[in-house]
C-alpha cells in the first residue's frame, strides 16, 4: 500500500505498508503514463512500514501524477491515489 499524504512547496509526503527494504518509490505522469526518471526514492527501512518524503526537481511540469512502488524486480507492488502539481 502506498499512500499520498500532501504536496506542499514542491515536497511529496506519503505513507507506506507492507514494501520491503529495496523497493523504489517512483513519480509516473498520469496523463503519459510514463514513469519519470526523477525523482527516484528506495526504500532502506527493514520494517515494512513507514513514510517518505520527496522533493520534486523543477523539471516536473504542473499535471496529474501518481506514485508507483516497484519490488526489487522491477516489478509495480502498489499505487498511491493521483495527485496534481500545480
Amino acid at each position: 500500500m502506498l499512500n499520498f499524504v500532501e504536496l506542499e512547496n514542491r515536497v511529496i509526503s506519503a505513507t507506506y505498508r507492507n514494501l520491503m527494504i529495496r523497493a523504489k518509490i517512483v513519480l509516473v505522469d498520469k496523463a503519459s503514463g510514463e514513469q519519470l526518471s526523477d525523482p527516484v526514492t528506495t526504500i532502506t527501512s527493514p520494517a515494512p512500514n513507514g513514510w517518505l518524503r520527496i522533493r520534486l526537481p523543477e523539471t516536473i511540469k504542473a499535471g496529474a501524477y501518481y506514485l508507483r512502488a516497484l519490488n526489487g524486480h522491477g516489478e509495480a507492488a502498489a499505487q498511491s491515489a493521483e495527485f496534481y502539481v500545480g
